[in-house]
């Protein structure tokens, strides 16, 4: 059979243009693609880059408090944000030109527009063209969870965090995952009166239990109201903005409320079940190790499979799977030891096993420590550091370390080398430290304070 195209990708974002690439630029393959929305996907448009610019410009704040310490005669005016979030969009439209750009020189044909299957080699879009080809890959991410309480329509998600017409004087955020915990530092560190209802018993879960304890508390030192056990029952519109009941029975007033409770997999609605596509409990399509369906002509990476939702991982994933399919280099995605951060203020950097769960499969020793960094101590300020390396009582292998600190992010990426390679403690007492540096104390760390 001839197919109009060897690969069509359904998804513009990190995984599906790498996938598209260089299964056209180094695998020889036509290459077709299909996006609904803006070129470079959720990372690019609505995610990880506009999040980090506006961590950037929230941080400034307190940079100038440290800076008048430091003998710097300096004043803060207002924040302009109709002017940042110009710029921030501006960016955002070079950001999808480079996307573009890099599709277009690799030999990919982009098509703006829905696609949906409707066999294993045939996808149809919205403009009522259909194409067939030998391989489909489904690349679209997710989308953030909206709760289904009454008057949820009041509230907004991350996707609309980047585009506001004004900044809100005081802001609910209700979650307590990283995107929740981020955007309340962000929402803060711009002058925003901010509230946090998260109803587990502590934020960011599924970190290390001491480390997001650190957070949590540096976050509410700072000034910002976080209440675990605490949920939404209904939104309502008040005169003072929207009226938010909690399970507590508490009301409260707020100018903004944002939902930042999870994200769900783009699965639906594009004709996967119908084929066959086994599907998971929370709508991820299932893969095996080569992102293979249960349909051979189908794949899937990134979020919408729900294995590790990072980008850096989709780009892995989607590598993987040009190399495998179009290169003839079987390659199975890594999906051990990723390292992640949480850039919230502070930010919080982590690989490998928690505390918690290293202790449930092998004796293992805690190395950790808190300290004041000679940054902002000089200036008199209370803000601590938290390192802490989860170290194999037998193999002396370091597990996991996490890192709560300015630039943890930078940090977790350094360790995250050593640690995939098999580092053990003694490894990390052999190296010199570089001093007068925070990351110095990882080196540094002598005695265990418990075994376990």
């Amino acid at each position: 059979m001839t197919f109009d195209y060897d690969l069509f990708v359904i998804g513009g974002g990190s995984g599906g243009v790498r996938a598209a690439r260089i299964a056209a630029a180094e695998g020889g393959a036509r290459v077709g693609l299909a996006e609904e929305s803006r070129m470079g996907g959720t990372c690019v448009i609505r995610g990880c880059v506009p999040k980090k610019l506006m961590v950037f410009a929230s941080g400034f704040p307190a940079d100038l408090d440290l800076a008048r310490a430091y003998g710097w005669d300096v004043t803060a005016g207002a924040f302009d944000w109709p002017r940042f979030r110009t710029t921030l969009e501006g960016e955002l439209d070079r950001l999808e030109g480079a996307y573009r750009s890099t599709l277009a020189n690799a030999g990919v044909t982009m098509h703006d527009a829905r696609a949906v299957l409707e066999d294993a080699h045939t996808v149809r879009l919205a403009t009522g063209e259909t194409f067939t080809a030998a391989h489909i890959l489904i690349a679209t991410g997710g989308h953030p969870f909206r709760p289904d309480i009454p008057g949820a329509e009041l509230g907004v998600t991350s996707n609309e965090m980047f585009h506001l017409p004004a900044l809100p004087k005081h802001a609910l955020v209700v979650g307590g995952g990283y995107i929740a915990s981020e955007f309340a530092c962000i929402l803060h560190g711009l002058g925003v009166k901010t509230t946090q209802y998260y109803r587990g018993a502590q934020i960011l879960r599924g970190f290390d239990d001491e480390a997001r304890g650190h957070v949590s508390t540096a976050m509410q030192e700072r000034g910002i109201t976080i209440r675990c056990g605490t949920d939404l029952i209904h939104l309502e519109k008040s005169p003072g903005g929207i009226c938010a009941k909690a399970t507590d029975g508490s009301q409260h007033e707020f100018d903004l409320v944002l939902f930042a409770t999870g994200r769900v997999p783009n699965s639906t609605g594009i004709g996967l079940q119908t084929l066959g596509v086994q599907m998971g409990r929370r709508g991820q399509i299932v893969v095996d190790d080569y992102s293979q369906t249960a349909v051979p002509s189908i794949f899937a990476v990134g979020d919408v499979t729900d294995r590790i939702n990072l980008t850096p991982v989709a780009i892995r994933e989607g590598h993987a799977f040009a190399d495998t399919v179009f290169r003839g280099i079987p390659t199975k995605a890594d999906h051990d030891l990723v390292a992640s951060a949480v850039f919230t203020q502070p930010e919080m950097g982590a690989i490998g096993l928690t505390e918690e769960a290293a202790r449930e499969q092998e004796p293992i020793e805690v190395y950790a420590t808190s300290f004041r960094p000679m940054k902002t101590a000089f200036a008199g300020r209370t803000d601590r550091v938290m390192m802490k390396l989860i170290v194999s009582q037998g193999s002396r292998r370091v597990l996991g370390c996490h890192i709560v600190a300015p630039d943890a992010g930078e940090m977790i990426q350094l360790a995250a080398i050593a640690i995939k390679m098999g580092a053990t403690k003694e490894d990390f007492d052999r190296t010199v430290a570089v001093h007068p540096t925070m990351a110095e104390e990882l080196v540094t760390l002598r005695k265990p304070i418990r075994r376990a």
